[in-house]
């Protein structure tokens, strides 16, 4: 069984501003699913979130990513990358090819067992999210999708002012 995140939102005082308790909420969600889809990776597949991560980037690009691309994608360090796709690469899921135009530059691809190794793992993930929000009813689930969208694009341009 997973350690439950620390619940944020008790972090509030009833009088303090509705948008401080809305972002605590929303805080309090994502660790919440996300607690949950850690603890799954690791006791039913033996794997890291951020190793599912890079396969699932690569599975979207089967020829393969550089290594740089990865990290911008996943926002994540340079570092970060190299580490996981070293483990990935001993354990056969991946390979690391030069880039012929750049021996700097490496190309990670899925092979073969780690495209259908993470195949398992992704149809697990799907069928867990889906699980989260089965008990909110589709009305629900449509407006709080259309709510994050709007908010979404608020917070975009907020920041594209600042």
């Amino acid at each position: 069984m997973t350690t439950p995140s620390p619940d944020l939102e008790s972090r509030a005082a009833p009088d303090d501003h509705h948008a401080l308790r809305l972002w605590l909420r929303l805080l309090t969600c994502t660790n919440l699913i996300e607690g949950d889809i850690r603890g799954r990776l690791r006791n039913e597949f033996d794997t890291t979130l951020p190793r599912f991560d890079l396969m699932a980037q690569l599975q979207r690009v089967p020829k393969g990513m550089k290594m740089g691309d990865l990290s911008r994608h996943m926002m994540v360090t340079n570092g970060n990358i190299t580490s996981i796709a070293d483990q990935l690469e001993k354990e056969g899921l991946v390979v690391r090819t030069k880039v012929e135009s750049d021996r700097r530059s490496s190309v990670l691809k899925l092979t073969p067992q780690g495209r259908k190794i993470f195949a398992r793992m992704a149809r697990a993930h799907e069928d867990w999210v889906k699980g989260m929000f089965d008990g909110l009813p589709e009305a629900s689930r449509n407006t709080l999708f259309k709510a994050l969208g709007e908010l979404k694009l608020q917070v975009v341009a907020h920041r594209d002012k600042a």
